[in-house]
């Protein structure tokens, strides 16, 4: 699907379909937006009764925190109690050391800044590091109260125990729900993209025009992309080999929807040779998509990719491609997991991400949040103006998203804050408030508004912040005291508020230390390739444990970088300027190569097995010769390809051209009793090379002229 906006198309035009495709209903989408309302209104409902401070962060929790299975919200919930207690333990710890001395007061404020916004991007646990900040944030104006310390710490406690409430209701009702949730989200999801793909090959089976109701569903899937399903993804829980294969997966049916999209375009007239091959197609797609449902053994052969015809579609070599680039990821063999030690016999997980100590984008965000806090904090006091201190929690809320975000979310937080704020909250105050005389009514109008932030929360990562928005807004206005806001002045500040924090933090995001998403795109690409190079190499160490731990650790920031891309392509279509068509020629680029790198990752880990020697991968001494000589140069190449994205290199590619060796070493081992286990590892190593080699020369033969 084209992503740039074409010139036949209006802005109004291209906005409305815009809209259509996020905001149409999807499969589970209904449920979920009624579990994220539910649990927002029972939590409500609770602390406005018994009269629990901080309801509006613990409803904004509820209606955020419900995940796509029991398993990832108990795990969130765990991790959010755990993040209050120690943001709680901090707090009232380190105000005894402070209060009563304004000037020490105010460096600590400045100091739990910095440490906030520091663990949100240094923490390896996202869910537990932004619990922790979100405590203590909201907590630092209790400080500035003219009470006693007791009071302060019964605040202090209170906040504590209603996050808590805000954690433990959504947990409550993913159980609930659990028991007539008959199928899993995204299993569902990636069936009915492939459902939908096998709806349209069939047309071109008929010869029959492509009808708008099977057009439709595949445009709007191709528009609303897949960051929704790496989402689910990574909030399942996965093991990491299964989290690995299933994001293969998603990036392979998502390049699949994108083919889709344009061939659905074309005429639908062919051949009576490619009608056989787009049967085999189809064959295809329907038995991937069995095996998804029900287990690998519904998938038993490999995909054929026909030679190609002059007056073949063009299209359709590619579809054949990316099918059977599906058969290699979701044959892959078992998990490294299988050979090492238990999680027990490991050790704890490390707390800090990857390069927490080393990487300098971890202080830069924390400096940079703790400029836009911190000024919002200067502000409001210098101002004697206490109501505007939702300018600090805005701060926060708008940084959990502003890791690898781009400048398109600054778009979404001012519109989100104005329907909230302004037209939402004010329109309700004018017109609805007055006449509510009941917590039932009152709960009648926030389930509305949490359905409507909801929806748009749920859409695709294009949109998705504009719904969150839309609800911190709403709830600090009308949750903020155990009364129906009625007051305009009130509604007035805390919007302003909101305004301040947004304003402070687009100055500190968006000028300091900024760049456009494709650039940082382009980065994340080249740390993806780089670090697949490095893949290749491995193991370095002649020690099987500390190999395998290695190989876990790299393999991790491998994922990390790719879902980086993908997100980063997201923002790039809300980002203008002069250089917008050659950044979308760019995210295009990215987008098609990326899937076929995500395949190779696999079967490089597959490799990594023989270069290690683990039971069941052993070669002969001259094969793991040859191995390590061509993993050397395959790694070359790789490297090449991060320096022609870079600019940094120029002139033909590099070919592997080594599997003569393998070819000649096989002939002389086909005699002997493993030569099945050998004839499998030459089958892996010729797809490698196939699959190395076509990335290579489509970045070189592509990338110049995006330069």
């Amino acid at each position: 699907m084209a992503q740039s906006l074409p010139r036949s198309i209006s802005w109004p035009v291209w906005f409305r379909q815009f809209l259509r495709h996020e905001l149409a209903p999807y499969r589970g989408r209904a449920a979920l937006v009624a579990r994220m309302v539910t649990a927002s209104t029972l939590v409500m409902i609770i602390c406005m009764t018994f009269k629990i401070p901080y309801a509006t962060y613990a409803a904004y929790f509820a209606l955020t925190i419900s995940r796509e299975s029991v398993a990832g919200t108990a795990a969130a919930t765990r991790a959010l109690v755990v993040g209050s207690l120690f943001g709680g333990a901090y707090v009232v710890v380190s105000a005894m050391l402070v209060v009563g001395n304004e000037m020490l007061r105010f460096l600590w404020v400045g100091a739990t800044f910095l440490l906030a916004f520091y663990v949100i991007s240094a923490l390896s646990d996202y869910a537990a590091a932004a619990r922790f900040a979100y405590l203590v944030v909201i907590t630092i104006p209790v400080l500035d109260r003219q009470t006693t310390g007791q009071a302060k710490v019964a605040s202090i406690l209170w906040a504590v125990g209603s996050l808590a409430i805000g954690s433990v209701v959504p947990l409550l009702m993913e159980i609930v729900f659990a028991a007539f949730r008959r199928t899993d989200d995204l299993t569902s999801a990636i069936t009915e993209r492939l459902a939908c793909i096998e709806e349209l090959l069939t047309c071109y089976l008929d010869n029959s025009l492509v009808d708008p109701a099977v057009r439709s569903p595949i445009e709007r899937l191709a528009g609303v992309g897949t960051s929704r399903l790496r989402r689910m993804l990574q909030r399942a829980g996965y093991e990491p080999q299964h989290e690995q294969q299933t994001a293969a997966v998603l990036a392979l049916v998502g390049r699949l929807v994108d083919l889709a999209a344009d061939f659905a375009q074309f005429n639908n007239r062919v051949g009576e040779k490619e009608r056989w091959r787009i049967r085999n197609v189809v064959h295809d797609v329907a038995g991937f998509r069995t095996a998804i449902e029900h287990g690998r053994a519904a998938w038993r052969r490999r995909p054929t990719i026909a030679e190609e015809a002059p007056s073949s579609p063009p299209w359709l070599a590619e579809v054949e491609k990316t099918v059977s680039l599906l058969y290699d990821v979701f044959t892959g063999t078992q998990s490294l997991t299988v050979y090492t030690a238990p999680p027990d016999d490991r050790g704890p997980a490390m707390p800090l991400a990857p390069g927490a100590l080393s990487n300098p984008e971890h202080v830069k965000f924390a400096l940079r949040g703790c400029l836009a806090a911190g000024l919002c904090y200067l502000i409001y006091n210098g101002l004697y103006w206490p109501e505007i201190s939702t300018s600090v929690t805005t701060c926060l809320v708008t940084a959990l998203t502003t890791i690898g975000a781009s400048h398109q979310r600054q778009l979404l937080r001012f519109a989100g804050a104005f329907i909230g704020g302004f037209v939402i909250s004010m329109g309700a105050q004018v017109f609805i408030l007055p006449s509510i005389d009941s917590i039932a009514a009152f709960t009648v109008l926030f389930a509305m508004v949490s359905a409507i932030a909801a929806w748009f929360a749920t859409a695709s990562a294009r949109l998705s912040y504009f719904g969150a928005q839309i609800a911190i807004a709403f709830y600090l206005i009308n949750l903020q005291e155990f009364k129906f806001q009625t007051s305009l002045q009130v509604a007035r500040d805390r919007v302003v508020g909101i305004l301040l924090g947004l304003m402070m933090m687009w100055l500190a995001f968006d000028l300091l230390w900024s760049a456009p998403a494709a650039i940082k795109m382009k980065r994340a690409f080249v740390g993806g390739v780089r670090l697949l190079a490095h893949l290749a190499r491995e193991p370095i160490s002649a020690d099987r444990r500390e190999a395998i731990e290695r190989s876990y650790a790299v393999r991790e920031q491998i994922n990390v970088q790719f879902d980086k891309v993908r997100s980063l392509a997201d923002g790039v279509l809300f980002e203008f300027g002069p250089s917008r068509q050659h950044d979308l020629a760019l995210r295009e680029s990215f987008r098609q190569w990326q899937p076929q790198l995500r395949t190779l990752f696999l079967l490089r880990v597959t490799s990594l097995k023989y270069r290690l020697g683990l039971p069941g991968f052993e070669l002969p001494e001259a094969i793991r010769i040859w191995q390590r000589e061509y993993d050397d140069r395959s790694a070359g190449v790789l490297d090449e390809m991060a320096n022609r994205v870079e600019g940094t290199q120029d002139g033909p590619p590099i070919r592997e051209g080594s599997l003569e060796a393998i070819d000649e070493s096989w002939a002389h081992l086909s005699h002997e009793p493993f030569a099945a286990h050998i004839a499998s590892f030459v089958t892996l190593y010729r797809r490698i090379d196939d699959l190395t080699v076509s990335v290579a020369e489509q970045i070189a033969n592509g990338f110049p002229r995006l330069q």
